[in-house]
């Protein structure tokens, strides 16, 4: 028996130590690399990219009074609009387009951000302050956070505008020339004008027939 059992022993023992033999060959063989590049790079996109719309001048001329009233609703915790309306807790808002930023309003306490900040309130700067006050004008005491829908803003532009002020509304940008220049390059490149052949025709000088007399 342990003749037999030494036998078997050794055998497992044997093939213990190939199989670990082919397992050291195998792995220098068969090394595996990381690939160069990676199958995908994820890139964060930068902020504001892609975005893209319609003028300010463009969304003023089509502008819903009743929708920004709705819209200034939002607003009249702090500000009243009508004329001669008090100063709460915000100034009051009658004709303030185009009025000095941060200057009059019955001697409200502006901020040292708007009072400093120079300029009137034109339809941009307008849209700037309702985006965002505080990216407009830096320790504002605004805490109202803005509209981001330009719609929106354009809206409640309006509506301010019809309390007082009455500006005219910007002109919305022309088509762009590149349009006219692209139908002016077709006219040029290969058609003809309507009644072309027959004025060429007009204006060709006739030549006389080989041997036909001349008159002098």
């Amino acid at each position: 028996m342990d003749d037999k059992f030494n036998t078997i022993a050794g055998w497992v023992l044997f093939g213990g130590i190939v199989a670990l033999g082919f397992s050291s060959v195998s792995g220098h063989l068969f090394k595996t690399h990381a690939p160069e590049e990676s199958g995908y790079e994820i890139v964060a996109a930068e902020e504001g990219e892609g975005e893209s719309g319609p003028s300010l001048a463009t969304l003023l001329a089509s502008a819903d009074l009743a929708a920004g009233e709705k819209v200034f609703a939002k607003c009249t915790a702090c500000h009243t609009i009508n004329s001669g309306g008090a100063n709460g807790i915000g100034p009051n808002l009658y004709g303030t387009m185009g009025e000095e930023i941060g200057h009059g309003k019955g001697g409200f306490a502006f901020s040292g951000a708007l009072a400093d900040h120079g300029g009137t309130w034109t339809f941009e700067n307008m849209d700037a302050w309702l985006a965002s006050p505080k990216a407009f004008a830096p320790g504002t005491k605004m805490s109202f956070a803005g509209l981001s829908k330009p719609e929106d803003r354009a809206n409640i532009i309006a509506y301010l505008n019809a309390q007082g002020s009455n500006l005219p509304l910007p002109t919305p940008e022309a088509p762009a020339a590149e349009e006219a220049g692209d139908e002016a390059a077709a006219t040029t490149e290969g058609e003809t004008p309507e009644g072309a052949d027959a004025a060429d025709a007009m204006t060709e000088t006739p030549v006389a027939e080989e041997g036909a007399a001349v008159s002098n």
